[in-house]
């Protein structure tokens, strides 16, 4: 893990990986830390011909943090931003992105504000960050009662307790009936302790001032866009709505997955789908 000192804040990253080889650069989605993108995810990613990169959004793992219970001292804007930032600092002039969730609102912003640092774009569990998609159909009633039921009573200084809440927190985005709670345990964990104030990381993202939208329709590079028909957060028409405003992109179904970045048992399917994107683009 590097830590990278940019612009007067810190941004921990990992890269795996041949240095010179096609650069992948991997965005968590909101209150995630790089912990989600596994290991296993990286190097079965890599396979020894790709650069996987993956980085700790701000509030998350060893990244700056903002206090939490108030707007951070950053915006929707300033996470895309620092996307380019890890980029910059590894010398990557155009990287394949794979964002998920609000990552792929950040990696669909990046290919419409700075298509010449964007080689393909896969966009996984996402929606369109703006432009003419038309109605789309909303959570289920339990991942929206997430975000109106009062907060629990949490000991932050209690990393087991914190740790619970952590799975708990994941609990509802998971397909139904098949929550794997020890992978998600064990990611939790390290996350917990790696992460410098879970408190600000459960919230700072989500009441950050936005990033302005972005039309998905102005993205020229090359796209995949994965999306669960079992996505409890975002129903699957809105990845095929995403996918439909993009001129040429492909359309990648899961069945059996979450609001989630891929798990293993989709990795067979998921995984090469990404890798051809990347071998077929100059």
């Amino acid at each position: 893990m590097t830590m990278l000192h940019v612009d007067g804040i810190d941004l921990a990253a990992d890269r795996r990986g041949p240095a010179e080889a096609p650069t992948v650069l991997l965005i968590a989605g909101g209150g995630q830390s790089m912990d989600w993108w596994t290991p296993e995810f990286c190097d079965a990613l890599s396979a020894g011909s790709l650069q996987v990169i993956r980085y700790d959004h701000r509030d998350t793992g060893r990244s700056s943090q903002s206090p939490p219970g108030r707007r951070p001292d950053y915006t929707g804007d300033d996470l895309v931003t620092d996307a380019l930032r890890v980029l910059n600092a590894f010398d990557v002039e155009r990287a394949h992105l794979v964002g998920m969730s609000m990552g792929g609102g950040i990696a669909q912003t990046l290919a419409v504000r700075h298509p010449d640092r964007v080689a393909s774009a896969t966009l996984v569990e996402s929606s369109p960050a703006g432009g003419d998609h038309g109605s789309l159909p909303g959570p289920t009633a339990a991942v929206a009662a997430t975000w109106t039921e009062p907060a629990p009573d949490i000991d932050w200084a209690d990393v087991n307790s914190v740790i619970d809440y952590r799975v708990d927190v994941e609990r509802p985005y998971a397909c139904p009936d098949r929550f794997d709670e020890a992978r998600v345990r064990r990611i939790a964990s390290l996350e917990v302790r790696r992460t410098a104030n879970v408190e600000s990381s459960m919230s700072n993202h989500f009441v950050a001032a936005p990033s302005g939208g972005v039309d998905p329709a102005m993205i020229a590079a090359p796209t995949l866009v994965v999306h669960s028909v079992d996505d409890p957060m975002y129903p699957v028409e809105h990845g095929r709505a995403l996918a439909a405003m993009i001129p040429g992109s492909r359309f990648l179904e899961l069945a059996g997955v979450g609001h989630e970045i891929p798990p293993p048992q989709s990795w067979d399917v998921v995984l090469p789908a990404i890798r051809q994107l990347v071998s077929a683009t100059p």
